[in-house]
């Protein structure tokens, strides 16, 4: 089973039979395989169940997914019975909320350990504040004239362990005052609109080190498709990288052709590891399909090898 996905025709409900992980990992990822490393499910912000999303990985010829709820782990269990069942490999990832210079930077953590004490009281304190920015946000909302309370919020959030803006924004959407999530944030809850609250969050290069020593790797998420560039540049990522930082990604939907290039110049000139995702929110997010942009074999053999938890 090491090699190409088996072509049989799918049973009535479509399930791709791809390569079972204990065969796959030992064994070489022939370049065929499809990888997608970045992937939300109502765990957090996105709209599919864990469930969900490995069976539409699957259905979207994907054989790797790593699903990377926003701070919890709490989708993992369940995303790993569906992913046995249709025959892909599951990498069990969190992103995590980090600043950097007061900036927002998000961070894929891959096989960290959840309950290594720092990184899981880290977690805990990041869904307290995304918690605890709700009320904040509905209060101004009000200021505007736009009327919904916390029971709105809550509906809109069944699954996750920390409601939180995308969820407002899903509150927004079904209540008719904006047309998808999207146009929600963009319209009020942006850093500078009229519902804009900010949060807390952990340093960056803590987060870097309390997933090395949690026993997993970690890669910068979409660094510059939220205008980071200019505190994501050569020195920080090697200040990072001496860290325990393994890669960068980089084949991203906010990122341009140019970001790419020099993504992945920087990447080569560093010895970090180059991944591509579409960042999958479900209908949360428009335009990330599942394997819209997926990471090289051998780069995910690289990622892999700089888990201490898979060694």
């Amino acid at each position: 089973m090491a090699g190409a996905p088996d072509t049989t025709p799918a049973p009535p409900a479509p399930i791709r039979r791809g390569v079972r992980p204990a065969t796959f990992a030992g064994a070489g990822y022939p370049v065929a395989v499809r990888i997608d490393l970045h992937s939300h499910s109502t765990a957090s912000d996105g709209t599919q169940s864990p469930t969900q999303v490995v069976r539409a990985a699957a259905d979207a010829g994907l054989d790797v997914l790593a699903l990377t709820d926003h701070d919890t782990d709490r989708g993992w269990a369940e995303a790993a019975e569906a992913a046995a069942e249709v025959g892909i490999e599951l990498v069990p990832g969190i992103e995590v909320s980090t600043l950097h210079h007061g900036r927002s930077v998000h961070l894929l953590a891959y096989w960290p350990d959840p309950d290594h004490p720092p990184l899981r009281d880290a977690l805990e304190e990041i869904r307290a504040s995304r918690r605890a920015r709700v009320p904040v946000m509905l209060a101004l909302l009000a200021e505007h004239g736009i009327e919904l309370s916390e029971d709105d919020v809550a509906r809109a959030s069944v699954g996750t362990s920390a409601p939180g803006r995308p969820h407002v924004a899903d509150a927004l959407v079904e209540r008719g005052v904006v047309e998808h999530r999207g146009e929600a944030l963009a319209r009020y809850l942006q850093p500078g609109g009229p519902a804009w609250v900010p949060r807390t969050g952990i340093e960056l290069v803590d987060a870097v080190r309390w997933i090395r020593e949690a026993g997993g790797t970690s890669v910068v998420a979409h660094p510059w498709g939220r205008s980071a560039r200019d505190v994501l540049g050569r020195d920080t990522f090697a200040a990072l990288a001496a860290e325990g930082l393994a890669g960068i990604e980089v084949d991203h939907q906010d990122h341009s052709e140019q970001d790419r290039r020099d993504l992945r110049r920087l990447a080569d000139e560093l010895d970090l590891v180059v991944t591509g995702a579409s960042d999958h929110h479900g209908r949360g997010k428009r335009g990330h399909a599942l394997g819209c942009h997926t990471t090289h074999p051998e780069e995910y053999q690289r990622l892999r090898a700089r888990a201490r938890r898979l060694g």
